[in-house]
């Protein structure tokens, strides 16, 4: 079994890679193969409303000049998927907005391929608009008939400075957690 993540934030290595990578430890001590995606320093551009991927079926976004069809084809190879993103104006960032867009149309597109995958958030914040953020990513998940695994509280780490998230004691563990229970998630749906 594998679970991609998806860092949307432009700081590579920063908060919500530190906020993932903690999912992942779980992941991983449960024998799960993680992988971590960084678009920071990436071009990943929005959708551009041409329909061409519910035309084609093929599983790929027809603008070809980006990141946007590598991150959907390791979407589409995993058996779990996370997305993580720092608040930006109280929402994800645009890199983060773009592959939702382009993934998810064409998700829609081929069947809904993305239908009953784990799907989970993670959310970098530095103070206020995290909840926001949180449901802007799950909404992708529950339209493209994902299944969304949860945490004892939502899945979000303060911080403000690179690394200082790890000063979240609360946030750290909320990520744990969620470790645990995706990788219950992913095991119950493989038997």
């Amino acid at each position: 079994m594998k679970v991609v993540a998806f860092n949307g934030s432009a700081r590579k290595d920063g908060n919500t890679a530190i906020l993932i990578r903690r999912v992942f430890v779980e992941l991983e001590a449960e024998g799960i193969e993680t992988e971590l995606v960084q678009l920071a320093g990436k071009t990943i551009r929005g959708c551009v409303a041409c329909g061409k991927c519910y035309k084609n079926k093929d599983k790929r976004c027809s603008v070809d000049n980006d990141v946007a069809n590598e991150c959907i084809e390791k979407m589409v190879e995993a058996d779990g998927i996370i997305l993580g993103s720092p608040t930006y104006f109280a929402d994800v960032t645009t890199e983060m907005k773009a592959l939702i867009d382009r993934s998810g149309f064409v998700a829609r597109a081929n069947s809904d391929m993305l239908r009953r995958k784990p799907g989970a958030a993670v959310v970098a914040v530095r103070r206020a608009g995290s909840i926001h953020v949180f449901d802007t990513i799950n909404h992708f998940f529950l339209i493209s008939q994902m299944i969304v695994p949860g945490s004892f509280y939502w899945n979000l780490g303060i911080g403000r400075k690179p690394g200082e998230v790890e000063q979240d004691s609360e946030g750290l563990e909320t990520m744990e957690i969620l470790g645990r229970n995706m990788a219950w998630l992913l095991k119950k749906i493989a038997e």
